[in-house]
């Protein structure tokens, strides 16, 4: 098995790099660096408020409206989890038909069977905001309202390296 840098090393974006002619900024192309070496480089990232490397007009605009996620964890009732799994079958089918929903995923734990993540990007907060009134939306409001959750917690995320 190759190790990841090996594993990167095949991929053509690496190659690609690693064949491009030398320009008078890059003298050479070291592809083993210590731990050391690394942590001393300036971090370079494409979040425009964030890198000082990058000219903003440099970055493509679809990199640079960087969409919202949002990363739920929910403990589901035993005695409701038919009931759950409908209703989010339901809501995740609805959600990802919202214009602005880029990706609606709905994952179960494997050492908790009652227990549940959702991991959602929707485009900007204004699309959220359209989410949360619709009927599939305020479908799970009304779950977790009537006592189905033991627990449910949401995080706001900005997502940076999507695919």
């Amino acid at each position: 098995m190759l190790p990841a840098a090996g594993i990167h090393g095949l991929i053509s974006h690496f190659a690609a790099f690693a064949q491009a002619p030398l320009s008078p900024n890059i003298t050479s192309r070291p592809i083993k660096q210590t731990a050391a070496a690394f942590a001393q480089q300036k971090p370079v990232g494409i979040h425009p408020s964030r890198s000082t490397h990058i000219a903003r007009s440099s970055i493509p605009k679809s990199l640079r409206a960087m969409p919202i996620c949002i990363i739920v964890e929910a403990e589901i009732k035993e005695d409701r989890m038919e009931e759950f799994v409908d209703m989010i079958e339901k809501n995740a089918i609805g959600s990802r038909a919202e214009p602005g929903c880029i990706r609606f995923d709905v994952l179960q734990a494997e050492d908790a069977p009652n227990k549940f993540f959702f991991y959602e990007i929707y485009r900007n907060s204004d699309d959220i905001s359209h989410h949360k009134e619709q009927p599939h939306y305020l479908a799970w409001v009304a779950f977790k309202e009537s006592g189905g959750t033991i627990s449910s917690i949401s995080k706001k995320a900005s997502g940076k390296f999507l695919t």
